[in-house]
Formats: C-alpha cells, sequence, structure tokens
C-alpha cells in the first residue's frame, strides 16, 4: 500500500551522539531499510543529540516503514561514529511516524494510517498564505488593501492565515518565492496583482511554473502589443501541486471582492483547479463586458 508523506518528511533520532560519523553512509542505511533509492534520503541538521534526516519521496510504501524503528537503529548503530543509547528513539509529525508502530491488530494500524493522514489533510489545506505583488506596493505608492480583506475573509472560514511579504514584478522572484511556500506546507497560496497584460505583470507565469497544468483562462482578450498590452489578455490562474492549490487574484480591491467569496466556497467544496479557475473568470469577465459596454467599446 503505498502512502503520502503529504509534505511531512522529516525524521529525528534523538539521543543520538555521534563521533567523525560519515553522514552519507548514514542517510543510505535509512534509505536502505526505508526500501528507497540511496539519493532519496538526506541529513538536513545535526545537533549534539539528536539528527534529522529528509525524505525526498513524495510517497512509500506502507510496509517499508511500518514498524521499521528498532531495525533503523540497529543499522545505524552499525556505521562507525554513531553511538546509541537506551533511550535513543525515533520521532516524525507525519506519516513517517508509522516507523515506529509496534506490532499490533492490522485493522487498528490502517485505522490510525487513516486517522493520521486526515489530520495531516487537514491541517495542511487549511495552512494559507497571502502575498502581495508590484512595485506600487514595494515604494509604497499605493495601500495594500488586498491582504488585509483577504485574510479577514479566509480566517472566517477557519484558515490560519500568515501574511507574506510584497513579492517584486519578477518572474523569477516569484516562481521562487511561490515553490518556497509550497516546501512550508501551506495548503493554499494567493497572490494578488501582476495578472495583467502588462511587461511588468507575471503572476500568473509564475503559477505555471509551479504547476504545469494550472489552469489559466483569459478574463478579457487583447490585441497583442496594442497600447501598454504585451501580452494577449488578462489571465487570472489556479494551480495545485500535492496539497497545495495556488490562485492568482487581480490587483483591484473590488475584483478582489467579487472573486474571494467563489474561491472560498468551491475550495470548500473540493472543486477542480479548472472549475475554480473558470468560475473565477466568468465573474471577472462579466465585470469587463459590462466595463466596456458602457464605454462604448
Amino acid at each position: 500500500m503505498s502512502l503520502n508523506l503529504l509534505e511531512k518528511t522529516e525524521l529525528w533520532v534523538n539521543n543520538i551522539t555521534l563521533q567523525q560519523a560519515n553522514l552519507t553512509e548514514m542517510a543510505k542505511t535509512v534509505a536502505k531499510v526505508l526500501g528507497l533509492p540511496e539519493d532519496k534520503v538526506m541529513v538536513v541538521d545535526v545537533r549534539p543529540n539528536h539528527i534529522t534526516f529528509d525524505v525526498l519521496e513524495k510517497e512509500v510504501q506502507q510496509e517499508n516503514i511500518m514498524g521499521k524503528e528498532e531495525e533503523l537503529l540497529h543499522a545505524l548503530a552499525a556505521i562507525p561514529g554513531v553511538n546509541l543509547t537506551p533511550d535513543t528513539y525515533l520521532h516524525s509529525n507525519g506519516i513517517l511516524g508509522l516507523i515506529c508502530v509496534k506490532e499490533g491488530n492490522p485493522q487498528e494500524l490502517l485505522s490510525k494510517v487513516d486517522k493520521m493522514r486526515n489530520e495531516v489533510v487537514e491541517k495542511v489545506s487549511h495552512r494559507a498564505i497571502v502575498y502581495p505583488t508590484g512595485f506600487e506596493l514595494e515604494q509604497g505608492l499605493i495601500q495594500d488593501t488586498n491582504s488585509p480583506y483577504i485574510k479577514k475573509v479566509l480566517e472566517e472560514h477557519g484558515y490560519t492565515v500568515t501574511l507574506g511579504d510584497i513579492i517584486p514584478d519578477d518572474e523569477d522572484v516569484l516562481y521562487e518565492t511561490l515553490s518556497d511556500a509550497v516546501s512550508q506546507g501551506f495548503g493554499l497560496i494567493m497572490t494578488s496583482g501582476g495578472v495583467g497584460a502588462e511587461d511588468k505583470d507575471h503572476t500568473v507565469e509564475s503559477i505555471l511554473r509551479v504547476d504545469e497544468t494550472a489552469a489559466a483562462p483569459y478574463i478579457v482578450k487583447y490585441q497583442k502589443g496594442q497600447g501598454r498590452h504585451v501580452k494577449d489578455g488578462v489571465r487570472i490562474g489556479v494551480g495545485r501541486v500535492g496539497l497545495t492549490t495556488l490562485v492568482s487574484l487581480p490587483g483591484p480591491h473590488d475584483e478582489v471582492e467579487m472573486v474571494i467569496p467563489v474561491v472560498v466556497k468551491m475550495l470548500e467544496e473540493g472543486c477542480a483547479k479548472e472549475e475554480i479557475a473558470n468560475a473565477m473568470a466568468s465573474v471577472l469577465g462579466e465585470k469587463w463586458r459590462t466595463k466596456k459596454i458602457h464605454h462604448g467599446a
């Protein structure tokens, strides 16, 4: 049975001391015991009395981790320079915690796995981070009214919300920031701004780099190169990576107010990224169509 680690990939060995130990050999040993390729485990932290390993696979086989604590500790103890004590033990905050399970009723173990998985999914899915974007905010030209509003709405729906720093109008920086937020285990990442057709707008492109299959429908289309429009239209993006949903919201506050209730409702209903993106585009597209009519376009 394959188990998704749900972004909880670290494994601690506590009450252990090292003396000229080979960290690469230790990582390879852990990988071997867990039935993983040698390069899929790495040491990420070493302290005086504990060491932390990180598993670089998203999924592991249940039979390869269930109750492996004693075997793993025995294998580590055989490495020169690794010293265990009677109090040495393993610990993980996620599915990897099954390594420490003792023999018991198989149904009880499976039930425990399901409960653990559901708890992790619930916790991750309701951790959100909100990023404002743009030079206007960076330079203090305008007030960020979007972030506090988005935070308030999400918290009313049970999310724990972190307000991220302002991201500049740079596609590489945007991509790196969003990728880092995914790796930190945020279940919802929202940006505001940067969805336009100008050369400074890169939010949707960044989401497409994080998730190549992200849904990115047009709100309105232009003739490329007309006026300030270096792109052929305005799009929004919704991507998914593992348990994380990425949503690019527009910059104007009235548009954020229009789409946030739609996005939150559809997230609660478990809708696909394509459904969420198309619903957002429909709401915002109607505003743009009305705007054109009023301006005689």
